[in-house]
Protein backbone atom coordinates (compact mmCIF):
# COMPACT_ATOMS: atom_id res chain seq x y z
CA UNK A 1 0.00 0.00 0.00
CA UNK A 2 1.22 3.50 -0.71
CA UNK A 3 1.08 6.71 1.20
CA UNK A 4 3.10 9.93 0.97
CA UNK A 5 4.18 13.15 2.88
CA UNK A 6 2.34 16.47 3.37
CA UNK A 7 1.80 16.47 -0.14
CA UNK A 8 1.58 12.84 0.95
CA UNK A 9 2.83 10.67 3.82
CA UNK A 10 5.67 8.19 4.19
CA UNK A 11 5.39 5.59 1.46
CA UNK A 12 4.83 2.00 2.59
CA UNK A 13 5.22 0.85 -0.99
CA UNK A 14 7.36 3.29 -2.88
CA UNK A 15 5.96 4.94 -5.97
CA UNK A 16 7.43 3.63 -9.22
CA UNK A 17 10.60 5.48 -10.23
CA UNK A 18 10.50 8.00 -13.04
CA UNK A 19 11.11 5.95 -16.14
CA UNK A 20 10.89 6.43 -19.88
CA UNK A 21 7.46 6.00 -21.43
CA UNK A 22 8.14 2.58 -22.85
CA UNK A 23 5.80 0.10 -24.50
CA UNK A 24 4.53 -1.37 -21.22
CA UNK A 25 3.70 2.09 -19.88
CA UNK A 26 1.88 3.00 -23.06
CA UNK A 27 -0.14 -0.23 -22.95
CA UNK A 28 -1.12 0.37 -19.32
CA UNK A 29 -2.03 3.94 -20.17
CA UNK A 30 -4.14 2.73 -23.09
CA UNK A 31 -5.90 0.26 -20.78
CA UNK A 32 -6.67 3.00 -18.27
CA UNK A 33 -7.95 5.36 -20.96
CA UNK A 34 -10.16 2.63 -22.46
CA UNK A 35 -11.65 1.91 -19.03
CA UNK A 36 -12.49 5.59 -18.54
CA UNK A 37 -13.99 5.76 -22.02
CA UNK A 38 -16.04 2.65 -21.25
CA UNK A 39 -17.39 4.25 -18.08
CA UNK A 40 -18.42 7.36 -20.01
CA UNK A 41 -20.14 5.21 -22.63
CA UNK A 42 -21.91 3.18 -19.93
CA UNK A 43 -23.13 6.39 -18.28
CA UNK A 44 -24.54 7.59 -21.60
CA UNK A 45 -26.28 4.23 -22.09
CA UNK A 46 -27.76 4.29 -18.58
CA UNK A 47 -29.08 7.80 -19.10
CA UNK A 48 -31.22 6.70 -22.02
CA UNK A 49 -32.28 3.30 -20.65
CA UNK A 50 -35.75 2.91 -19.09
CA UNK A 51 -35.52 1.81 -15.48
CA UNK A 52 -32.17 3.52 -14.91
CA UNK A 53 -32.14 7.08 -16.23
CA UNK A 54 -30.27 10.16 -15.09
CA UNK A 55 -29.82 9.12 -11.45
CA UNK A 56 -28.05 5.87 -12.31
CA UNK A 57 -25.95 7.60 -14.98
CA UNK A 58 -24.93 10.40 -12.63
CA UNK A 59 -24.17 7.91 -9.84
CA UNK A 60 -21.84 5.96 -12.14
CA UNK A 61 -19.99 9.16 -13.07
CA UNK A 62 -19.81 10.32 -9.45
CA UNK A 63 -18.41 6.94 -8.44
CA UNK A 64 -15.87 7.04 -11.27
CA UNK A 65 -14.67 10.50 -10.26
CA UNK A 66 -14.40 9.45 -6.62
CA UNK A 67 -12.59 6.21 -7.41
CA UNK A 68 -10.01 8.03 -9.50
CA UNK A 69 -9.49 10.75 -6.88
CA UNK A 70 -9.36 8.32 -3.95
CA UNK A 71 -6.72 6.21 -5.69
CA UNK A 72 -4.60 9.16 -6.81
CA UNK A 73 -4.90 10.96 -3.48
CA UNK A 74 -4.63 7.78 -1.34
CA UNK A 75 -7.83 8.90 0.38
CA UNK A 76 -8.26 6.03 2.84
CA UNK A 77 -9.35 6.99 6.35
CA UNK A 78 -7.39 4.18 7.95
CA UNK A 79 -4.19 5.10 6.10
CA UNK A 80 -4.65 8.75 7.03
CA UNK A 81 -5.32 7.97 10.70
CA UNK A 82 -2.49 5.43 10.86
CA UNK A 83 0.06 7.83 9.39
CA UNK A 84 -0.80 10.33 12.11
CA UNK A 85 -0.72 7.75 14.92
CA UNK A 86 2.26 5.68 13.83
CA UNK A 87 4.42 8.13 11.90
CA UNK A 88 3.36 11.38 13.58
CA UNK A 89 2.56 12.71 10.11
CA UNK A 90 -0.52 14.90 10.03
CA UNK A 91 -0.14 15.99 6.41
CA UNK A 92 -2.65 13.52 4.92
CA UNK A 93 -5.24 14.58 7.53
CA UNK A 94 -5.60 17.84 5.60
CA UNK A 95 -7.38 15.90 2.86
CA UNK A 96 -10.19 15.08 5.30
CA UNK A 97 -10.31 18.63 6.68
CA UNK A 98 -10.43 20.12 3.18
CA UNK A 99 -13.22 17.75 2.13
CA UNK A 100 -15.26 18.66 5.22
CA UNK A 101 -14.68 22.41 4.78
CA UNK A 102 -15.75 22.43 1.12
CA UNK A 103 -18.59 20.03 1.85
CA UNK A 104 -19.90 22.16 4.71
CA UNK A 105 -19.98 25.32 2.59
CA UNK A 106 -21.79 23.51 -0.23
CA UNK A 107 -24.30 21.84 2.08
CA UNK A 108 -25.09 25.17 3.74
CA UNK A 109 -25.97 26.67 0.36
CA UNK A 110 -28.18 23.70 -0.58
CA UNK A 111 -29.90 23.57 2.81
CA UNK A 112 -30.58 27.30 2.69
CA UNK A 113 -32.27 26.95 -0.69
CA UNK A 114 -34.48 23.98 0.14
CA UNK A 115 -35.06 24.47 3.88
CA UNK A 116 -34.85 28.23 4.52
CA UNK A 117 -35.81 28.01 8.21
CA UNK A 118 -33.68 25.41 10.03
CA UNK A 119 -35.19 26.40 13.39
CA UNK A 120 -38.64 25.02 12.53
CA UNK A 121 -37.85 21.50 13.73
CA UNK A 122 -37.51 19.85 10.32
CA UNK A 123 -34.40 18.11 8.99
CA UNK A 124 -33.20 18.38 5.38
CA UNK A 125 -34.34 15.37 3.32
CA UNK A 126 -32.00 12.38 3.05
CA UNK A 127 -29.07 14.16 4.71
CA UNK A 128 -27.00 11.84 6.89
CA UNK A 129 -28.12 13.24 10.23
CA UNK A 130 -28.59 10.42 12.72
CA UNK A 131 -29.39 9.87 16.39
CA UNK A 132 -26.51 10.27 18.83
CA UNK A 133 -26.26 7.40 21.31
CA UNK A 134 -23.78 5.04 22.89
CA UNK A 135 -24.70 2.55 20.14
CA UNK A 136 -23.33 5.00 17.57
CA UNK A 137 -20.09 5.36 19.54
CA UNK A 138 -19.81 1.57 19.87
CA UNK A 139 -20.39 1.18 16.13
CA UNK A 140 -17.69 3.74 15.33
CA UNK A 141 -15.24 2.05 17.69
CA UNK A 142 -15.92 -1.36 16.13
CA UNK A 143 -15.45 0.16 12.69
CA UNK A 144 -12.10 1.62 13.75
CA UNK A 145 -10.87 -1.72 15.10
CA UNK A 146 -12.07 -3.32 11.87
CA UNK A 147 -10.06 -0.82 9.84
CA UNK A 148 -6.92 -1.63 11.79
CA UNK A 149 -7.41 -5.38 11.40
CA UNK A 150 -8.23 -5.33 7.69
CA UNK A 151 -5.82 -2.60 6.61
CA UNK A 152 -8.32 -0.10 5.19
CA UNK A 153 -11.77 1.41 5.57
CA UNK A 154 -14.55 0.12 3.31
CA UNK A 155 -13.99 2.83 0.69
CA UNK A 156 -10.25 2.11 0.96
CA UNK A 157 -10.84 -1.55 0.22
CA UNK A 158 -13.02 -0.62 -2.75
CA UNK A 159 -10.39 1.55 -4.41
CA UNK A 160 -7.59 -0.86 -3.50
CA UNK A 161 -9.62 -3.62 -5.11
CA UNK A 162 -8.76 -1.80 -8.32
CA UNK A 163 -5.08 -1.94 -7.33
CA UNK A 164 -5.10 -5.71 -6.90
CA UNK A 165 -5.11 -5.70 -3.08
CA UNK A 166 -5.91 -9.34 -2.39
CA UNK A 167 -7.25 -8.76 1.13
CA UNK A 168 -9.97 -6.42 -0.16
CA UNK A 169 -12.41 -9.12 -1.38
CA UNK A 170 -12.12 -10.92 1.97
CA UNK A 171 -12.74 -7.71 3.90
CA UNK A 172 -15.76 -6.84 1.76
CA UNK A 173 -17.15 -10.36 2.15
CA UNK A 174 -16.64 -9.99 5.89
CA UNK A 175 -18.56 -6.70 5.73
CA UNK A 176 -21.51 -8.59 4.21
CA UNK A 177 -21.45 -10.95 7.18
CA UNK A 178 -21.17 -7.98 9.55
CA UNK A 179 -24.22 -6.35 8.01
CA UNK A 180 -26.13 -9.59 8.53
CA UNK A 181 -25.12 -9.64 12.19
CA UNK A 182 -26.12 -5.99 12.45
CA UNK A 183 -29.67 -6.78 11.35
CA UNK A 184 -29.91 -9.26 14.24
CA UNK A 185 -28.64 -6.83 16.88
CA UNK A 186 -30.54 -3.83 15.51
CA UNK A 187 -33.84 -4.29 17.37
CA UNK A 188 -32.10 -4.74 20.72
CA UNK A 189 -29.98 -1.60 20.27
CA UNK A 190 -32.86 0.38 18.84
CA UNK A 191 -35.09 -0.30 21.83
CA UNK A 192 -32.25 0.16 24.32
CA UNK A 193 -30.93 3.52 23.11
CA UNK A 194 -31.38 4.50 19.46
CA UNK A 195 -35.16 5.05 19.57
CA UNK A 196 -34.91 7.68 22.30
CA UNK A 197 -31.57 9.21 21.27
CA UNK A 198 -31.46 12.91 20.29
CA UNK A 199 -30.64 13.96 16.75
CA UNK A 200 -28.10 16.75 16.96
CA UNK A 201 -28.12 19.16 14.01
CA UNK A 202 -26.21 22.41 14.44
CA UNK A 203 -28.41 24.64 12.21
CA UNK A 204 -31.43 23.77 14.36
CA UNK A 205 -29.67 25.57 17.24
CA UNK A 206 -27.51 28.23 15.58
CA UNK A 207 -28.97 28.74 12.09
CA UNK A 208 -26.97 28.12 8.94
CA UNK A 209 -24.59 31.02 9.48
CA UNK A 210 -23.77 30.00 13.04
CA UNK A 211 -23.49 26.31 12.16
CA UNK A 212 -21.13 27.02 9.27
CA UNK A 213 -19.02 29.33 11.46
CA UNK A 214 -18.71 26.63 14.14
CA UNK A 215 -17.97 24.02 11.48
CA UNK A 216 -15.19 26.03 9.83
CA UNK A 217 -13.77 27.21 13.17
CA UNK A 218 -13.52 23.62 14.41
CA UNK A 219 -11.80 22.52 11.22
CA UNK A 220 -9.51 25.55 11.37
CA UNK A 221 -8.43 24.75 14.93
CA UNK A 222 -7.71 21.15 13.93
CA UNK A 223 -5.71 22.39 10.94
CA UNK A 224 -3.60 24.64 13.17
CA UNK A 225 -2.97 21.84 15.66
CA UNK A 226 -1.90 19.53 12.84
CA UNK A 227 0.70 22.02 11.57
CA UNK A 228 3.22 20.74 14.11
CA UNK A 229 2.89 17.25 12.61
CA UNK A 230 3.37 18.22 8.98
CA UNK A 231 6.33 16.54 7.28
CA UNK A 232 7.52 18.68 4.40
CA UNK A 233 8.78 17.09 1.25
CA UNK A 234 12.43 17.67 0.37
CA UNK A 235 12.91 20.07 -2.49
CA UNK A 236 13.30 18.23 -5.75
CA UNK A 237 15.53 19.26 -8.62
CA UNK A 238 14.05 21.08 -11.54
CA UNK A 239 12.85 18.81 -14.31
CA UNK A 240 12.11 19.41 -17.93
CA UNK A 241 8.42 19.53 -18.74
CA UNK A 242 7.82 16.66 -21.13
CA UNK A 243 5.40 13.74 -21.49
CA UNK A 244 7.32 11.67 -18.97
CA UNK A 245 7.24 14.27 -16.19
CA UNK A 246 3.60 15.19 -16.90
CA UNK A 247 2.61 11.51 -16.74
CA UNK A 248 4.51 11.06 -13.49
CA UNK A 249 3.01 14.19 -11.90
CA UNK A 250 -0.55 13.25 -12.82
CA UNK A 251 -0.43 9.49 -12.29
CA UNK A 252 2.77 8.54 -10.46
CA UNK A 253 2.84 10.95 -7.53
CA UNK A 254 0.28 11.12 -4.76
CA UNK A 255 -1.94 14.13 -5.25
CA UNK A 256 -1.70 16.95 -2.71
CA UNK A 257 -4.06 16.34 0.25
CA UNK A 258 -5.67 19.78 -0.02
CA UNK A 259 -6.43 19.27 -3.71
CA UNK A 260 -7.70 15.74 -3.08
CA UNK A 261 -9.92 16.81 -0.19
CA UNK A 262 -11.34 19.81 -2.02
CA UNK A 263 -12.28 17.63 -5.01
CA UNK A 264 -13.94 15.07 -2.72
CA UNK A 265 -15.89 17.86 -1.02
CA UNK A 266 -17.12 19.30 -4.31
CA UNK A 267 -18.22 15.86 -5.55
CA UNK A 268 -20.02 15.22 -2.26
CA UNK A 269 -22.01 18.44 -2.66
CA UNK A 270 -23.02 17.64 -6.24
CA UNK A 271 -23.93 14.07 -5.26
CA UNK A 272 -26.32 15.32 -2.58
CA UNK A 273 -27.80 17.93 -4.90
CA UNK A 274 -28.42 15.52 -7.79
CA UNK A 275 -28.99 12.05 -6.27
CA UNK A 276 -28.20 11.39 -2.60
CA UNK A 277 -25.42 12.01 -0.05
CA UNK A 278 -22.18 10.17 -0.62
CA UNK A 279 -21.99 6.72 0.89
CA UNK A 280 -20.48 3.38 -0.13
CA UNK A 281 -22.34 0.84 2.02
CA UNK A 282 -26.00 1.04 0.92
CA UNK A 283 -25.62 -1.50 -1.89
CA UNK A 284 -23.45 -3.76 0.27
CA UNK A 285 -25.98 -3.70 3.09
CA UNK A 286 -28.85 -4.20 0.67
CA UNK A 287 -27.19 -7.33 -0.71
CA UNK A 288 -26.91 -8.75 2.81
CA UNK A 289 -30.51 -7.81 3.61
CA UNK A 290 -31.77 -9.34 0.35
CA UNK A 291 -29.88 -12.60 0.86
CA UNK A 292 -31.20 -12.96 4.40
CA UNK A 293 -34.72 -12.16 3.23
CA UNK A 294 -34.64 -14.74 0.44
CA UNK A 295 -33.30 -17.34 2.87
CA UNK A 296 -36.07 -16.54 5.35
CA UNK A 297 -33.49 -15.48 7.95
CA UNK A 298 -34.12 -11.74 8.10
CA UNK A 299 -35.75 -10.62 11.37
CA UNK A 300 -39.48 -10.15 10.71
CA UNK A 301 -39.31 -6.51 11.80
CA UNK A 302 -36.45 -4.02 11.94
CA UNK A 303 -37.80 -1.35 14.29
CA UNK A 304 -37.46 2.16 12.92
CA UNK A 305 -34.61 1.28 10.55
CA UNK A 306 -36.27 2.49 7.38
CA UNK A 307 -37.31 5.80 8.96
CA UNK A 308 -33.77 6.94 9.75
CA UNK A 309 -31.44 8.84 7.44
CA UNK A 310 -28.18 7.31 6.34
CA UNK A 311 -26.94 4.63 3.96
CA UNK A 312 -30.34 2.96 3.77
CA UNK A 313 -30.57 -0.77 3.07
CA UNK A 314 -33.45 -2.45 1.33
CA UNK A 315 -34.48 -5.72 -0.27
CA UNK A 316 -33.46 -5.23 -3.90
CA UNK A 317 -33.84 -7.06 -7.17
CA UNK A 318 -31.50 -4.87 -9.25
CA UNK A 319 -28.49 -2.60 -8.95
CA UNK A 320 -29.36 0.54 -7.00
CA UNK A 321 -27.98 4.01 -7.68
CA UNK A 322 -25.44 3.35 -4.93
CA UNK A 323 -24.49 0.14 -6.71
CA UNK A 324 -23.71 2.09 -9.87
CA UNK A 325 -21.63 4.48 -7.79
CA UNK A 326 -19.62 1.55 -6.40
CA UNK A 327 -19.20 0.09 -9.89
CA UNK A 328 -17.78 3.35 -11.20
CA UNK A 329 -15.64 3.71 -8.07
CA UNK A 330 -13.88 0.36 -8.45
CA UNK A 331 -13.41 0.52 -12.24
CA UNK A 332 -12.06 4.08 -12.15
CA UNK A 333 -9.63 3.17 -9.36
CA UNK A 334 -8.43 0.31 -11.61
CA UNK A 335 -7.97 2.80 -14.44
CA UNK A 336 -5.99 5.11 -12.13
CA UNK A 337 -3.87 2.19 -10.91
CA UNK A 338 -3.08 1.17 -14.49
CA UNK A 339 -2.13 4.71 -15.41
CA UNK A 340 0.13 4.91 -12.33
CA UNK A 341 1.56 1.38 -12.71
CA UNK A 342 0.23 0.50 -9.26
CA UNK A 343 -1.77 -2.60 -10.10
CA UNK A 344 -0.16 -5.60 -8.41
CA UNK A 345 -1.70 -8.59 -6.69
CA UNK A 346 -0.64 -8.62 -3.03
CA UNK A 347 0.26 -11.80 -1.19
CA UNK A 348 -2.28 -13.56 0.98
CA UNK A 349 -1.35 -15.53 4.09
CA UNK A 350 -3.60 -17.42 6.51
CA UNK A 351 -3.06 -14.66 9.08
CA UNK A 352 -3.74 -11.61 6.91
CA UNK A 353 -6.69 -13.39 5.30
CA UNK A 354 -8.26 -14.06 8.69
CA UNK A 355 -7.66 -10.50 9.94
CA UNK A 356 -9.11 -9.06 6.72
CA UNK A 357 -12.24 -11.17 7.12
CA UNK A 358 -12.63 -10.36 10.83
CA UNK A 359 -11.96 -6.67 10.24
CA UNK A 360 -14.57 -6.67 7.51
CA UNK A 361 -17.14 -8.22 9.86
CA UNK A 362 -16.53 -5.47 12.42
CA UNK A 363 -16.76 -2.75 9.77
CA UNK A 364 -19.97 -4.25 8.38
CA UNK A 365 -21.57 -4.41 11.81
CA UNK A 366 -20.39 -0.89 12.61
CA UNK A 367 -21.70 0.47 9.30
CA UNK A 368 -25.09 -1.14 9.71
CA UNK A 369 -25.48 0.09 13.28
CA UNK A 370 -24.19 3.60 12.51
CA UNK A 371 -26.18 3.79 9.25
CA UNK A 372 -23.02 4.38 7.25
CA UNK A 373 -19.24 4.26 7.28
CA UNK A 374 -16.43 6.82 7.10
CA UNK A 375 -17.82 8.17 3.82
CA UNK A 376 -21.53 8.21 4.71
CA UNK A 377 -21.72 8.85 8.45
CA UNK A 378 -18.42 10.72 8.87
CA UNK A 379 -17.85 12.62 5.62
CA UNK A 380 -21.45 13.26 4.55
CA UNK A 381 -22.67 13.56 8.15
CA UNK A 382 -20.15 16.13 9.31
CA UNK A 383 -20.57 18.09 6.06
CA UNK A 384 -24.31 18.21 6.88
CA UNK A 385 -23.51 19.64 10.36
CA UNK A 386 -24.62 16.44 12.14
CA UNK A 387 -23.19 15.70 15.59
CA UNK A 388 -23.55 12.02 14.75
CA UNK A 389 -20.73 12.43 12.22
CA UNK A 390 -18.34 13.83 14.83
CA UNK A 391 -19.22 11.10 17.35
CA UNK A 392 -18.60 8.39 14.77
CA UNK A 393 -15.33 10.05 13.69
CA UNK A 394 -14.00 10.28 17.24
CA UNK A 395 -14.98 6.70 18.10
CA UNK A 396 -13.49 5.34 14.87
CA UNK A 397 -10.24 7.23 15.50
CA UNK A 398 -10.02 5.76 19.00
CA UNK A 399 -10.59 2.30 17.52
CA UNK A 400 -7.81 2.81 14.96
CA UNK A 401 -5.51 4.27 17.63
CA UNK A 402 -5.88 1.25 19.90
CA UNK A 403 -5.67 -1.13 16.96
CA UNK A 404 -2.39 0.41 15.81
CA UNK A 405 -0.94 0.63 19.33
CA UNK A 406 -1.70 -3.06 19.90
CA UNK A 407 -0.29 -4.00 16.50
CA UNK A 408 -3.55 -5.25 14.99
CA UNK A 409 -2.58 -3.68 11.67
CA UNK A 410 0.60 -5.74 11.36
CA UNK A 411 -0.23 -8.70 9.16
Amino acid sequence: MTDSSVGGSSLRRAAPPLAPLGRATLLRTLGGVLLIAGLLAAAAWLHGTPGHGAAASFSLLIGAALGFIFERGRFCFFCIFRDFIEDRNGGPMYAVLAALAVGGIGYAVIFGAFLPNPLAGRLPPEAHIGPVSWALALAGFAFGIGMALSGACISGHLYRLGEGYSRAPLALFGALIGFGLGFYTWNTLYLATIAGAPTGWLPAWFGYGGALAIHLLTLGVLAIVLLRFVQLRPARPEQRIDLRTIHHTLFGERWNPLVTGALVGVIGVFAYLRVEPLGVTAQLGSIARTLLNHAGLLPPRLNGLDTLAGCATQVVQAITDNGWLITGFVLASLAAALLANRFALSQLTPHNSATALLGGVLMGWGSMTALGCTVGTLLSGISAFALSGWVFAAAAFVGVYLGVKFGLNRS
